[in-house]
């Protein structure tokens, strides 16, 4: 398969590895729930990609749909790259912004999303699937990027949504009026795979019902008529059929009748076959609505009409900010993100968000929350300075409701809760054995845990007292540990500690601490393969 060359990519291609664990600091005056939790519904404000490591030791394979928005790198947007890669090339594009002038822009641009899609692919569940907005100037270089990091096999399609609804006439070449939607499976079911991802159906709608009548009262219901010609021609299906009333038809030149003379009168003894009101038309097929299936297969071609374009967006949200200019100029509808939701999760799934802007994931999600009694979750990460100002709090008004919305469901408020977080210091050991900027003790835990295993950890089984930070299929995990470099200095596995362990499952013991005043040949009785805190983590098999 081809890849993409460019600037900077060996730099960058296996740097999401050296992005380090940075502990995620609850913020519960800026959450709006009575128990801040990591399974709650998240905003974490931070840098993208460290936030996006940050989330692995709880949401590693766990999300279900993935949307992104990223900068679309026009030239005008104002952004730069800030990635702290370790050569000096890259070192010096750090913080300077990108524009036109800039002959490096699409080779930053590439190297600040590779790093960011191989963790995005990381996070996603094996029946995820990813969809990323963009427009002309990088989505030939996103998809073979995409390709690269999920696979050419595992495309799905690039949809075309038409985000204006009105030609720009002092346009120099033509009206730019739609962008893309470019969607990626983690894994996309092929031939006798089973298991990958499968898109929902569209709900219909009732216009598309309303086609269906029942003009001669057949007791199977409602129907509608379709065409029984078809343009592939056969001599065998080009013969005459006489109608009820005498008249003989023929199909068109050039088409046949799309079954033989003989499953034709089947048909018309079966009364699936229309002559018209007088019984003199030509014979159309009967399709009854009961025989349709529950949904719709969605189309590449997304119109303004059905999921909204960039003018709506900023409407919905001057709705909601009616104070305040907002600082975004072509914000995405929420009609469009419910499309991409329902087409890829159902209730109780996890989406995420890591370019959440304005918050128009939260807010569509807490729609979708409420109009179908669902409990979907979402994770929203944005670096700039307005994430609590405009991205959270967006989500705050939509909750508890928006007096002067038009909307009913709006001004009453969607509900919910979520969970406010920021990016707090890396977990490094350096710094540990310094007893500096020590981690609590469910923040180690989480990262001791997933780098020891590779598996998700849940904080609702820790154990403080015992050690115990959670299990896989072979094996138990224990850490004894406190954020205080006195206590670590002291402390240490004894054979008082390994006899208040719970009692033994069968399952091989994983035992953290800062030190072991026990013998090998202890700890081998005892099934405990000790670890010493903070100097080694080792991955056991699963």
């Amino acid at each position: 398969m081809p890849s993409l060359q460019f600037k900077g990519k060996t730099f960058v291609q296996n740097h999401h590895l050296a992005v380090k664990y940075h502990q995620l600091v609850p913020k519960p005056e800026l959450s709006l729930t009575e128990k801040v939790s990591l399974h709650d519904n998240l905003i974490i404000q931070g840098d993208n990609l460290i936030a996006l490591k940050a989330l692995l030791p709880t949401y590693s394979g766990r999300v279900k749909c993935i949307y992104i928005d990223p900068p679309y790198n026009t030239g005008n947007e104002g952004w730069a790259y800030n990635d702290n890669v370790k050569s000096p090339m890259i070192q010096e594009w750090l913080g300077k912004t990108v524009d036109k002038e800039d002959l490096t822009r699409h080779d930053k641009w590439l190297c600040m999303m590779m790093p960011r899609l191989k963790l995005l692919r990381e996070l996603l569940s094996e029946d995820g699937v990813i969809f990323i907005s963009i427009d002309d100037n990088e989505q030939h270089n996103l998809r073979v990027l995409l390709d690269e990091v999920f696979g050419g096999q595992n495309f799905i399609q690039n949809i075309i949504w038409q985000k204006k609804f009105s030609p720009q006439n002092d346009a120099k070449y033509f009206s730019d009026n739609h962008d893309f939607v470019i969607c990626y499976a983690k894994n996309k079911i092929e031939g006798e795979q089973k298991n990958g991802w499968i898109r929902n159906l569209l709900e219909r709608t009732e216009s598309q019902d309303q086609r269906y009548s029942n003009p001669d009262n057949d007791s199977r219901g409602l129907w509608t008529s379709s065409d029984l010609t078809v343009k592939t021609y056969s001599a065998e299906y080009d013969y005459p059929i006489t109608t009820p009333n005498g008249r003989i038809v023929n199909p068109t030149k050039g088409r046949c009748w799309n079954t033989s003379s003989q499953n034709f009168q089947r048909l018309v003894d079966d009364n699936r076959v229309w002559f018209g009101d007088n019984g003199n038309n030509v014979p159309r097929l009967k399709k009854f609505l009961s025989e349709v299936q529950d949904g719709i297969v969605p189309i590449s071609i997304w119109l303004h009409s059905e999921v909204g374009h960039n003018q709506q967006a900023k409407q919905e949200l001057k709705e909601i900010f009616v104070e305040i200019d907002l600082p975004f100029d072509t914000p995405k509808p929420v009609a469009l993100i419910k499309k991409i939701i329902q087409l890829s999760t159902k209730d109780g799934d996890i989406i995420l968000d890591s370019f959440s802007g304005s918050g128009t994931t939260g807010h569509t999600v807490l729609e979708l929350n409420k109009e179908y009694k669902n409990n979907r979750k979402f994770i929203l990460v944005e670096q700039e300075d307005y994430a609590n100002s405009i991205t959270a709090e967006r989500v705050r008004r939509v909750i508890k409701g928006v007096e002067s919305s038009k909307n009913e469901s709006l001004k009453e408020g969607l509900g919910g809760t979520f969970s406010y977080f920021e990016l707090g210091p890396p977990i490094e050991m350096e710094n540990i054995l310094r007893g500096d900027s020590l981690p609590d003790y469910n923040e180690f835990a989480r990262y001791i845990f997933f780098t020891a295993t590779g598996d998700e950890f849940d904080q609702g089984v820790v154990n403080e007292t015992t050690g115990f930070i959670g299990e896989t299929k072979n094996a138990e995990v224990y850490m004894f540990y406190k954020p205080d470099i006195e206590w670590l200095k002291r402390n240490a596995l004894t054979l008082d500690a390994i006899q208040a362990l719970p009692k033994y499952k069968g399952k091989h013991r994983l035992v953290f601490a800062p030190a072991k005043y026990v013998d090998d040949q202890t700890c081998l009785e005892n099934r405990i393969d000790f670890c010493q805190l903070p100097y080694e983590i080792y991955r056991i098999q699963q």
